[in-house]
């Protein structure tokens, strides 16, 4: 039986595309959060995403973090990581916090670390001693192993695999079912397509 006195926090999504659906249904599985809405471009203003109300555009981050709400960007990230990395920067300006979000579904080492802003998705596993930066997608199903270092503003796609040691700069995108060989160093803003094996170090 729930707690009485236990108060869900306020949180507001910022984007509201496929990827906010992930975000949403992850969100909604933990339990631990309360959505207020989302917000996104001024004519999607009065439409809703599984039920949950675009509010404004990113004109009211401001707003509703000197309410208190905590934020999470909702934006996907493909080929252009620079709407995700401006929108985590304006909520970073407007003094405004953020949510970390792990899906029950998950799995984080107890010596792993996950920074703010992040959102570890359904059957991801993020192993022993990893590092996981801010504003981070570990999509569905993705593995981070031990050691392995993801940097700020990643994406790391559905079933990829970043082997033991290996370093994601940051910006980068790593796509689906793609592997990288333990101990490789990725450059930042890099874009992996899906499928690859990438084995060699970048100078």
């Amino acid at each position: 039986m729930s707690d009485p006195q236990y108060k869900k926090e306020s949180l507001v999504l910022i984007g509201g595309g496929g990827h906010c659906k992930a975000c949403i249904d992850v969100i909604e599985a933990t339990g631990q959060w309360s959505i207020l809405g989302i917000l996104d471009l001024a004519e999607r203003v009065g439409e809703k995403v599984l039920g949950y109300p675009i509010l404004g555009t990113d004109d009211r981050i401001r707003q509703f973090a000197a309410n208190g709400a905590c934020f999470l960007v909702s934006i996907g990230q493909i080929r252009a990581v620079e709407p995700r990395r401006r929108a985590y920067e304006r909520v970073k300006s407007a003094n405004g916090r953020f949510a970390t979000i792990v899906s029950p579904l998950a799995y984080v080492s107890p010596s792993a670390v996950v920074g703010e802003g992040t959102i570890v998705m359904h059957r991801a596993l993020v192993n022993a001693s990893a590092a996981v930066g801010d504003n981070v997608i570990i999509n569905t199903l993705a593995l981070v192993e031990h050691d392995a270092v993801v940097g700020d503003h990643c994406h790391i796609s559905t079933a990829a695999v970043i082997n033991g040691g290996a370093a994601i700069g940051p910006g980068s995108f790593v796509g689906s079912n793609a592997a990288i060989v333990q101990g490789v160093v990725v450059p930042g803003d890099a874009f992996i397509p899906a499928g690859t094996l990438y084995r060699q170090q970048e100078a």
